[in-house]
């Protein structure tokens, strides 16, 4: 069953809490930088990521660059992500579209984006988001999971988990709910042993209250959890309180 639009609000409401300084996870500093952070994230946690690229970015950071490299010069620098060949084959593949048509510059719409080999609906909404401030929801696996527990989202797959997203959480937060999904699923909500018991989210998700009552516990909030105090009432976020301010 999906959440009611209060329970929404309040689930949004207490993750902003929990997690207001929640950002991508990637370490980048130019839109083709992400690109390829996130192109190399499929089936790879981001801090092995963060290891390879840390290794590369300091010589190899522009599509010139992974243009020039053959496909095996490329897999011998990311081959602890894992999927190296399929990986570096895209890396090359892209970087020589991008010169050849945007001239080495990553485009700024989904539709291009994804144009890009390797580059799906998540990935591209990743990059928009986090390197040209368009609203977007990248559903990975946390975002799935978590959205889907918590009633955001009843959905069978990403696309649907995506769009139901958009239709239920106002566009300004998107970009940043995103990143509160993500962060609640690696810190709280794991796909394994979630730590129900102690998750201030208790109270309006339907999969923690059931997994309380399947251990006898009752179904109530723990510890605090995460870098805010979320318990009670909570508080909007400061967006939206100015907002309502401003209407009254």
């Amino acid at each position: 069953m999906a959440a009611s639009r209060s329970e929404t609000q309040a689930i949004l409401e207490t993750l902003a809490q929990m997690y207001p300084d929640a950002r991508c996870a990637l370490h980048h500093s130019t839109p083709f930088e992400l690109l390829v952070a996130t192109v190399l994230s499929a089936q790879c946690t981001d801090a092995r990521v963060n290891i390879v690229t840390a290794r590369i970015f300091p010589r190899y950071n522009r599509p010139e660059h992974f243009a020039a490299l053959t496909v095996d010069e490329i897999g011998e620098m990311i081959r602890d992500c894992g999927l190296w060949h399929s990986k570096a084959k895209n890396i090359q593949a892209l970087s020589r579209l991008l010169l050849e048509r945007y001239g080495g510059e990553v485009p700024a719409t989904r539709e291009e984006l994804m144009a890009l080999p390797g580059v799906g609906r998540k990935t591209a909404n990743v990059v928009l988001s986090n390197a040209f401030g368009v609203p977007a929801i990248a559903v990975d696996t946390h975002v799935f999971r978590v959205a889907n527990r918590l009633g955001l989202a009843t959905a069978k797959t990403p696309e649907e988990t995506e769009q139901q997203l958009m239709r239920r959480i106002p566009r300004e937060y998107w970009s940043q709910a995103h990143h509160w999904l993500i962060y609640h699923g690696r810190q709280v909500c794991h796909a394994r042993n979630p730590r129900c018991s102690e998750c201030p989210l208790l109270p309006y998700c339907r999969f923690g209250r059931a997994e309380q009552k399947k251990a006898g516990k009752p179904a109530r909030t723990g510890e605090k959890v995460g870098a805010g105090k979320a318990a009670g009432r909570t508080r909007r976020p400061a967006r939206a309180r100015a907002q309502a301010a401003e209407e009254v």
